[in-house]
């Protein structure tokens, strides 16, 4: 068994550099000293409350958001308290042996933006864009623009590959290969580890 480590700036720009981690588009000036900067897309979710009376994880609702799309010269506003879910402009693709974490921006949190509510982790093997869950905690409305930096993703190395990553065939891996804001699959059938729902890929995810 080895011991795993968060990677630091230098590990980061290497394994992006010779394709183990995959960052899509990439930008090195995004590159923090132990993270690297995620933008926001162009593609959201946004809950419409009147279309179920409760959320019931035993039977969980379908049909409950709608998507919703910005062009690069329009803002997304998430009025105060609002939930909705949005996405990552990179695509990230991870080996077997490196795991991901979502993190909101420090400078956003301290403006009131939450940026993912519990589905922070990317398991290895995962590949798609990253579902962000946006909340305002202000009592003023948050202009969203795409393209502007809004998480940051810490990687850190596994003891060992993982046997089974996410999307192996046992794991009915619900998200793999997202490429835009995506909704909630809780209890569909192999309801596996939920990276990038964050990964939810956060997790993922």
């Amino acid at each position: 068994m080895t011991m795993s480590s968060v990677l630091s700036d230098g590990t980061i720009r290497r394994l992006v550099e010779d394709g183990t981690i995959i960052i899509d588009p990439w930008d090195p000036s995004l590159v923090q000293p132990a993270s690297v900067d995620l933008r926001l897309g162009n593609t959201f979710r946004v809950f419409h409350n009147h279309r179920a009376s409760a959320i019931d994880l035993r039977e969980p609702p379908r049909n409950l958001t709608e998507p919703h799309v910005i062009s690069s010269d329009e803002p997304f506003v998430i009025h105060p308290g609002e939930f909705c879910l949005g996405a990552t402009l990179e695509n990230v693709t991870l080996p077997n042996n490196i795991v991901a974490r979502i993190e909101g921006k420090s400078s956003l949190g301290r403006l009131g933006l939450i940026v993912h509510a519990t589905a922070g982790f990317c398991d290895p093997g995962w590949h798609g864009t990253l579902t962000l869950e946006l909340n305002n905690l202000t009592r003023v409305p948050i202009k969203l623009w795409a393209g502007l930096p809004i998480a940051q993703l810490s990687f850190m190395t596994l003891d060992a590959p993982a046997e089974r990553p996410y999307g192996h065939a046992e794991l009915g891996s619900h998200y793999q290969g997202q490429v835009a804001a995506t909704a909630s699959r809780y209890g569909d059938a192999g309801d596996a580890g939920e990276a990038g729902d964050a990964g939810d890929g956060s997790r993922s995810a």
